[in-house]
């Protein structure tokens, strides 16, 4: 990484541990002087917004490994042999992607963590749900779950979209460069799912 990239990367963390040991020495007199020197204090510019950045990768990395369980159901529920691979694929792709966002933290000078994407957890509720509404073997079923998958990949495209631009804006090239080699496969599965839909499953699931 550039010289630029390791001033960024441990604002994040330090910088508050800094702030935190300033304050606990600092004497009552210190406490009484004007605003301006306080300002002195205050976090380098960029590190509220790189740390927002850091529990944004922490929301992703739960939303993947969510979507890695739940994708060999989606798999098993399918009727088509056809969607059934497409899940089948997409699993060992949400595998590679899980471990492109834990090099992003690593570049980070961040240990790789998750917190609960509340997103992720309610559109894999919702592909439950269809595939208990459906009938097994339908092609009903397969729509549904086709409907479930593109809308777990919109989700993530806007994700993965916004986290590369944020990286930009951090001028974080390499970082911005892996989140979008994620984004253009999430384009790439979302666009399969689509001509499978289009070609034969929603023509079929009509004449149910």
């Amino acid at each position: 990484m550039d010289t630029k990239t390791k001033k960024t990367a441990p604002q994040c963390d330090t910088d508050q541990k800094v702030k935190a040991t300033s304050k606990k020495n600092e004497t009552p007199k210190a406490k009484e002087q004007p605003k301006a020197a306080d300002a002195k204090e205050k976090k380098p510019s960029g590190t509220d917004f790189c740390e927002f950045f850091v529990d944004e990768l922490k929301d992703i990395l739960w939303a993947e490994k969510a979507l890695l369980k739940a994708l060999p159901k989606m798999r098993k529920a399918a009727t088509g042999k056809e969607l059934a691979a497409v899940f089948d694929k997409h699993l060992s792709e949400t595998e590679a992607q899980i471990g492109v966002v834990e090099q992003v933290f690593e570049l980070l000078g961040e240990k790789p963590k998750t917190k609960k994407c509340d997103a992720m957890e309610g559109l894999l509720s919702e592909t439950d749900s269809i595939i208990s509404d459906t009938e097994k073997g339908s092609a009903i079923r397969d729509a549904g779950l086709i409907l479930a998958a593109q809308k777990v990949e919109h989700y993530e495209i806007a994700t993965y979209g916004t986290l590369a631009a944020f990286a930009d804006a951090m001028q974080e090239a390499k970082i911005a460069k892996l989140l979008r080699s994620v984004l253009r496969d999430e384009k790439k599965s979302d666009k399969t799912l689509t001509v499978l839909a289009l070609e034969s499953v929603n023509e079929d699931a009509s004449e149910e």
